[in-house]
């Protein structure tokens, strides 16, 4: 693992180091010896992310870029595996380690200066949790910078954190390093809202994707597989689908349409767990929203495939029922499909 150093300016004269000392007036009391200081959290382990990073780029998502292994990885692993013609293990083998291999030139870790254009944005500060003040607030957009950039770079503010320091001032002029995710292709369709055009580009998710023919989301996997019509698996990224109280639908549905940017509607009725004399609600929108950035309407009502704002979240905790992915992820996925494609819900 590499540990990164904080380099400090500060520093103690020589000559106090060297200075004597007066004798002591009479010999010291033996003091208790010192708890040792606690090990600080390891960082990233920049050879997790760089496989990450790589698994990232080439559609086979393990969502929050962290360093860190876990199922999330393991899945992304299983499905670059499966494309591949690989048995598909979930673990680096020889075979997988080779298909890796030819992607070593992208590292892990890239810097960026920050411009004043990165880091505009229509911040809103700390979320309220109750819908109804949530509805009343302009957007749901990011608390804060460090958010925007988190889900920028596909990682979390603890991640950036981690990887710079927590005093790291976050202003034009300022050199940080991010997860290496960055891509060009901003050829977005001319018939793209020019706000979701903006929020694409923001989340660093290029123009350039493969088409759907079909969608197959798997509860058991917690993985949604993008396909063409020779059933070849294009892409993959994990979700969050349902829960006891909101199961998945299984079966086949198709995406009737795509709501971008969307508002959300917060009606207690379709809500478990809402609370007594919670009344409805629309709530503005922006990726603190419910629903994220995007919400792929299903042929099964009160059902969609969208973003959410917590995406470190995602695989770990249960939906109402709907498919639920990381912001970054639900957008490339909405530039692979359109209304008509089917998605086939599987257990």
């Amino acid at each position: 693992m590499i540990r990164l150093r904080l380099l400090t300016t500060g520093a103690l004269a020589l000559g106090a180091l060297t200075a004597a000392a007066p004798a002591p007036k009479a010999p010291a009391k033996p003091q208790p010896a010192a708890k040792p200081a606690p090990k600080p959290a390891p960082g990233p382990d920049l050879k997790i992310m760089q496989v990450q990073v790589i698994l990232d780029h080439l559609g086979f998502s393990p969502g929050v870029i962290d360093g860190k292994g876990g199922a999330g990885l393991k899945r992304a692993v299983a499905g670059f595996q499966k494309a591949s013609g690989v048995v598909a293990t979930g673990g680096i083998d020889p075979v997988t380690a080779a298909g890796l291999q030819k992607f070593a030139a992208t590292q892990p870790v890239r810097e960026i200066t920050l411009t004043p254009a990165d880091l505009a944005g229509d911040f809103v500060g700390a979320i309220p949790h109750k819908e109804d003040a949530q509805a009343k607030l302009s957007s749901l957009g990011y608390s804060n910078p460090l958010e925007m950039l988190s889900e920028r770079y596909h990682t979390t503010p603890a991640v950036l954190i981690a990887l710079n320091s927590p005093d790291t001032k976050l202003m034009p002029g300022t050199t940080i390093k991010v997860p290496n995710v960055v891509t060009g292709g901003r050829a977005y369709p001319a018939d793209l809202p020019e706000l979701y055009k903006q929020t694409l580009a923001g989340l660093n998710v290029d123009s350039t994707q493969p088409q759907a023919d079909h969608l197959v989301v798997d509860k058991s996997d917690k993985t949604l597989s993008v396909y063409d019509s020779q059933n070849k698996l294009l892409a993959q990224f994990p979700v969050t689908t349902g829960s006891s109280h909101d199961p998945l639908p299984i079966g086949t549905w198709k995406i009737l349409g795509l709501d971008y940017n969307p508002k959300f509607h917060f009606n207690p009725k379709l809500f478990w767990d809402a609370k007594p004399g919670e009344k409805s609600a629309m709530l503005p929108p922006g990726p603190n929203g419910p629903v994220g950035v995007v919400w792929m309407d299903l042929s099964k009502e009160h059902y969609g495939i969208h973003g959410t704002p917590v995406p470190e979240n995602i695989g770990r905790t249960a939906s109402h029922g709907c498919v639920r992915m990381t912001n970054w992820d639900a957008a490339r996925v909405s530039l692979m499909v359109k209304a008509g494609t089917p998605a086939i819900f599987q257990p």
